[in-house]
């Protein structure tokens, strides 16, 4: 957040200096408004372009081998432009590089989800999928998964057929 009001503060002056630079070369021909309609108009441009941008610059930095899983979409009523053009805030992704196999049952996956928010810390949430029976459990608070597929200190929850985590720790590996 605090790069982001850098980049804002750099592009309402940049553009300031720009029109500054201008006004001299014409010999003051455009008004003199002009120099903080120009910060105004670099600093909302910079927000703006910031918003929309995240979400495929920060998806864009994740290594290969890293699935989304989902980016809701959203619309906010303070951002009435939102409802025409929403923007991506959040998403969720399956780290399929840091995936394991199970060796003696390769139907049992462990690997970790990672929950990507702007403004937020990074947060990875180690899961466990069994492909077979398309289950998956949540490996937090101790909880842990044997070699064998027995889990101890969490629940195996059913999971769809097309459910996005499900496939993508499927198909990893």
């Amino acid at each position: 957040m605090f790069w982001d009001f850098i980049g804002m503060i750099a592009a309402g002056a940049g553009l300031a200096g720009l029109v500054l630079m201008v006004r001299k070369v014409s010999r003051g021909i455009l008004p003199s408004w002009t120099i903080p309609a120009a910060i105004g108009l670099g600093m909302l441009s910079f927000t703006v372009w910031n918003e929309y941008t995240w979400y495929p610059r920060a998806s864009g930095a994740l290594p290969q081998g890293v699935i989304i899983l989902s980016a809701p979409e959203t619309k906010q009523a303070w951002r009435p432009w939102t409802y025409l053009f929403p923007i991506h805030q959040r998403f969720a992704a399956y780290d399929g590089v840091s995936a394991k196999t199970s060796l003696e049952n390769p139907a049992i996956r462990q690997g970790e989800v990672v929950l990507v928010q702007r403004w937020q810390p990074t947060r990875r949430v180690p899961i466990a999928v069994d492909c077979a029976k398309s289950l998956r459990a949540d490996l937090i608070e101790g909880a842990v998964i044997a070699a064998d597929g027995t889990l101890t200190g969490a629940e195996w929850y059913p999971a769809a057929a097309d459910d996005a985590l499900q496939l993508a720790a499927c198909q990893a590996k």
